[in-house]
């Protein structure tokens, strides 16, 4: 036979018991501790000059070959004023420092994580923000800034120095130079672009340079890694006028890669041969060409040039 009981009275008021004194200790645990704010306090009226930028690889040329370029220069004057650099106007500016949250900040309108700070040197992680919302996928880059108290006196040298290209930067460019050379796919932008010249007076180049008006829009960048033409041949067999995307290999030969043009599908195939005929009966015998280099390794990479022929 199974017997079955009652709970009691007692047994009731025990869990009872029980119970606030769990609810006791939940209320009576600690928060979190708040992570105090980080400070600059420790490097205060120090020069720093960067001397490193690089992707997360740690190199400092993209697979493009775009090539990252330190170039700050600064001193903390407070927690939240910057004594820095401008490049661009050549001059130093004061600007504000704001503090988000964590390691966090907003300096010169930049945003940056501090990840290491000391009085020889400050090294941040450049974070691209928007709608106030880090992108984590696209922070991959790192800037390292030396004291010049340090660059001097301890290194025994100067930024100058210390800015060149490392030795790994070498051994990724002839890295990828030597897949270039393989397959044209691996093409990358050229730090020293390709150059063309004519050598027949029948035909002329211009090597396209960026307007007033565009220079707020683009980047240092454009002009090597999109190098553009414009090249006009005098007594061609027709009038034409193409815009053509050529790959100069890392001997120098020119090889028609595309248009440079949106084409319909049912003309791409004839356009495609005109342009082929274009570069390698024109191109080829009336222009002299130097190809693209990038820390002195010549390699393979990719040029827009608008090819117009006149007739007469």
């Amino acid at each position: 036979m199974i017997c079955r009981t009652t709970p009691t009275k007692q047994f009731y008021l025990i869990l009872q018991i029980a119970l606030m004194a769990i609810v006791y200790t939940a209320c009576k645990q600690k928060p979190a501790p708040v992570k105090p704010q980080p400070s600059f306090k420790l490097v205060h009226g120090i020069s720093f000059t960067e001397v490193r930028r690089t992707f997360k690889s740690g190199v400092s040329f993209s697979d493009q070959g775009f090539q990252l370029e330190p170039d700050w220069k600064f001193t903390f004057l407070s927690d939240d004023s910057i004594n820095i650099y401008s490049p661009e106007k050549k001059k130093f500016f004061n600007c504000p420092v704001i503090f988000d949250h964590d390691s966090i900040f907003n300096i010169a309108w930049a945003w940056m994580r501090v990840k290491k700070i000391t009085k020889d040197s400050i090294k941040f992680q450049v974070l691209e923000v928007e709608n106030k919302k880090i992108q984590y996928d696209r922070s991959f880059i790192y800037m390292t800034l030396y004291s010049d108290n340090y660059i001097k006196n301890v290194l025994h040298t100067d930024s100058a120095t210390l800015v060149r290209p490392s030795r790994q930067d070498t051994l990724y460019i002839k890295h990828k130079a030597e897949m270039a050379d393989a397959d044209p796919k691996y093409a990358f932008g050229a730090r020293i672009p390709a150059s063309l010249t004519s050598n027949s007076p029948l035909v002329s180049v211009i090597k396209t340079s960026v307007t007033k008006s565009e220079l707020e829009n683009i980047t240092t960048a454009d002009d090597y890694l999109t190098p553009d033409f414009r090249v006009t041949i005098h007594k061609a067999y027709e009038n034409f006028n193409y815009p053509i995307v050529i790959l100069v290999d890392s001997k120098g030969v020119l090889h028609f890669s595309k248009s440079h043009n949106m084409q319909m599908p049912e003309f791409a195939e004839s356009e495609n041969r005109v342009m082929t005929a274009i570069t390698n009966g024109y191109l080829k015998h009336y222009l002299n060409v130097k190809p693209g280099t990038t820390l002195g390794i010549a390699h393979a990479s990719k040029i827009v040039v608008t090819v117009k022929g006149l007739k007469n």
